[in-house]
C-alpha cells in the first residue's frame, strides 16, 4: 500500500523528465556534476543522490505498466 499522498506516477514522470535533460545535454558533453548543479538541483528541489537514484529508473516501462493496471481496474464501457 503507498502512503497518503504518495503518487508513483508523478513520481515517475518526474524522473522521466529528468532522464530526458540529462539525455540532452549529455549529447552535448556536459557532466552529470554541471546537470544536477544547473539544470536540476534549483528546479525540482531534491538531492544529488536522488537525482542519481532518478537516473537509474527504467520510467517508460514502469509507466506503460502503470497504464496497464491502470485499464485493467476500470469497469467495462
Amino acid at each position: 500500500m503507498h502512503r497518503k499522498g504518495y503518487n508513483p506516477e508523478f513520481m515517475l514522470r518526474r524522473a522521466d523528465e529528468i532522464q530526458q535533460i540529462v539525455k540532452t545535454y549529455c549529447a552535448r558533453g556536459v557532466t552529470l556534476k554541471w546537470i544536477y548543479e544547473n539544470l536540476v538541483r534549483d528546479r525540482y528541489f531534491i538531492s544529488e543522490s536522488t537525482f542519481k537514484k532518478y537516473l537509474g529508473i527504467p520510467t517508460k516501462r514502469m509507466l506503460r505498466e502503470l497504464a496497464e493496471a491502470k485499464k485493467q481496474k476500470r469497469p467495462p464501457e
